[in-house]
């Protein structure tokens, strides 16, 4: 993570804690905040300069000696605006730099988070925090904080020069400056909370978005889209108001400073014309004072808009460091390269396991969990799973199966019980090594946008046409490979919508076998497949035992009644196991499940959906 992202931290709700944490949130860019700081200084020093050189002219123009002090004089204007663009071009960079570092390390954060964090946390929400709320920062760090810095310079150095000048005009602007710091102070607080609600209610308008456009072949066919328009018309309505009560208290906001700096002008202007008549100060002092009122004017605008800009980013800064606080998972080195076995062939019989082999490819020993305390989903499962052999776990819904799955996957941690990889506990050899060892086929498929060949290559972006030719035919694919414009290369669609069920499901199964993992995880694998596929997903099951281990949650027990070992869950536990045959002659509860499958089946009729014989 970068150190832009371990910076955000919140010190607290008071402006100069804000302050502090934001320059904080620059410590990298110290180099490039000092070079834009001493050029926005230089340029306003020369800008400083150009009333004294106004006074000159004024004075000697009754000598009629000007012609150098007006050289001067645009000598400075130019020299101030070159300045001034190359400081602001240096700090526009930095700001972009900062904005870089912050997008990387949320998205760092957020690719690596436990996945507890997703289930209390809305997707639409996370992402808005590294867009919108990112680009509400990008603001203060670019604008706000060497505004505040510089003006308060460039204030001093007019305040001083007016003071030279004249000290009671000097005393009449600090009354109006004094009256409008009041008036802003006192909107601040009120101007960041409202900040705050307005981030949280867009990062709402991203979450509710998201989900109805994830689930939008739903909602179409329940004509459902005016109901899902307004209820995320509710949240729209939300940042609007949280909008306008920003907007309403920036507006107070602003005219605070320009009537310190209008009133300022006209003070300056009746009290000194009448000091000149009274010969106090003569017109030039006048003039420069007005010129330096005026130049002061601009610093101190920058500096109260830049306090009030920070207290807008400190929502945004908020629901940033809240991101990064989140809980991740820990950093491990990636796990060694070890050797494969090369894709397995179409149409070998099946190898017998090794006796020889010392421990299982997966064993869990008495492992309980649950998704929230005292709950538990998993009671005391304990089950093997050895190399070249098919493993089933069946059961009803909510059994513990697809539990049992994110367990393998290291997507959480058991409260209790062991996991072992070849005889080595989980744990020590951590999340990426164990993940290196398997592939997931999951009932939810996961096709992105892009290619079918970006699609099957994922975990393997070095496979060779060859590889990837292999596992399109074991998984057939070839017909889609067919059917799409540019074969492997064509588009697939978001979430793969080009495609059908049946056919994202063979895709995932094609890109898990080009992994060549040592343990394969099949969660549902013929729950979109017909029968002619289901059929020949058996075979390939068949071959791929040969190389792997096999693990496979199935409702229709035609797909895996001819499995090695068949684990019946039931409420978290492991009810019965054996081959299937031996179940249906040991276990009431799997002849009930059998018994339940045969009539779904013979209620389907003819349409070659998962048939079974009950044996």
């Amino acid at each position: 993570m970068s150190d832009e992202a371990t910076a955000v931290r919140a010190d607290g709700p008071s402006v100069r804690a804000s302050i502090a944490a934001m320059f904080r949130l620059t410590a990298r860019h110290r180099s490039s905040m000092t070079v834009a700081s001493v050029l926005t200084l230089g340029g306003s020093a020369l800008g400083l300069a150009q009333p004294l050189v106004a006074k000159t002219i004024v004075d000697a123009s009754a000598h009629g000696h000007i012609t150098v002090p007006l050289l001067v004089l645009a000598a400075l204007f130019v020299a101030e605006a070159v300045t001034g663009a190359v400081g602001r071009f240096v700090l526009e960079r930095m700001g972009e730099r900062v904005v870089r570092g912050l997008r990387s390390g949320l998205v760092s954060r957020l690719l690596r988070l436990e996945m507890r964090e997703y289930d209390r946390h809305r997707t639409g929400d996370l992402i808005s925090r590294v867009t919108t709320d990112t680009s509400l920062l990008r603001e203060v760090v670019s604008q706000a904080l060497v505004d505040l810095m510089t003006g308060s310079l460039i204030a001093v150095g007019a305040v001083a020069l007016m003071l030279w000048i004249d000290p009671l005009l000097l005393f009449l602007v600090a009354l109006t400056v004094v009256a409008a710091a009041v008036a802003v102070a006192s909107l601040l607080t009120g101007l960041r909370t409202a900040a705050e609600h307005m981030q949280g209610a867009i990062g709402s308008i991203a979450s509710e978005l998201e989900r109805a456009l994830g689930a939008l072949s739903m909602v179409r066919v329940h004509r459902a889209e005016e109901r899902e328009a307004e209820h995320i018309g509710t949240c729209i309505d939300t940042a609007y108001s949280a909008g306008v009560r920003t907007a309403r208290l920036a507006s107070v906001l602003n005219p605070a400073v320009e009537l310190a700096v209008h009133g300022s002008f006209l003070l300056v202007l009746v009290i000194g014309g009448l000091r000149v008549n009274e010969n106090a100060n003569t017109l030039g002092d006048l003039v420069a004072f007005m010129l330096y009122a005026t130049y002061l004017v601009v610093p101190l605008s920058s500096v109260f808009r830049a306090v009030g800009l920070i207290q807008r980013g400190m929502g945004a800064f908020q629901r940033i460091d809240e991101a990064l606080s989140l809980e991740a998972e820990p950093t491990e080195p990636k796990p060694s390269a070890r050797p494969v076995p090369a894709v397995p062939a179409r149409c070998s019989p099946r190898t017998a396991p090794d006796p020889a082999e010392p421990a299982p490819a997966l064993a869990l020993d008495d492992v309980w969990f649950g998704y929230r305390p005292g709950r538990p989903v998993l009671q005391g499962v304990s089950l093997t799973v050895p190399h070249r052999q098919q493993i089933a776990l069946v059961g009803r819904s909510g059994a513990g199966k697809s539990t049992i799955f994110a367990l393998i996957a290291r997507f959480y941690e058991p409260d209790s019980g062991t996991l072992r990889f070849d005889g080595h506990p989980a744990a020590e050899l951590g999340r990426q090594e164990c993940r290196a060892r398997i592939a997931v086929v999951d009932q939810n498929t996961h096709v992105v946008h892009g290619t079918l060949w970006d699609n099957l290559t994922y975990a393997v972006p070095t496979a060779t046409p060859a590889e990837v030719h292999k596992v399109v035919e074991l998984a057939n694919l070839t017909d889609v490979v067919d059917r799409l414009p540019g074969g492997l290369t064509g588009t697939v669609g978001e979430r793969g919508n080009t495609l059908s069920a049946g056919e994202r499901q063979r895709v995932a199964l094609a890109r898990a076998l080009l992994t060549r993992p040592s343990l394969l995880l099949l969660d549902e694998p013929t729950s979109h497949l017909d029968a002619i596929n289901e059929a020949a997903l058996g075979r390939v099951l068949q071959d791929v035992t040969r190389h792997c281990a096999l693990l496979v949650i199935a409702h229709r027990l035609s797909t895996v009644q001819n499995a090695d070992h068949i684990v019946l869950l039931e409420a978290g536990r492991a009810l019965a196991s054996g081959c299937h045959e031996d179940l249906l002659t040991t276990s009431a509860a799997y002849r009930e499940l059998a018994a339940g499958q045969a009539l779904r089946t013979r209620a389907q009729g003819t349409n070659g959906r998962g048939a079974m014989r009950l044996r």
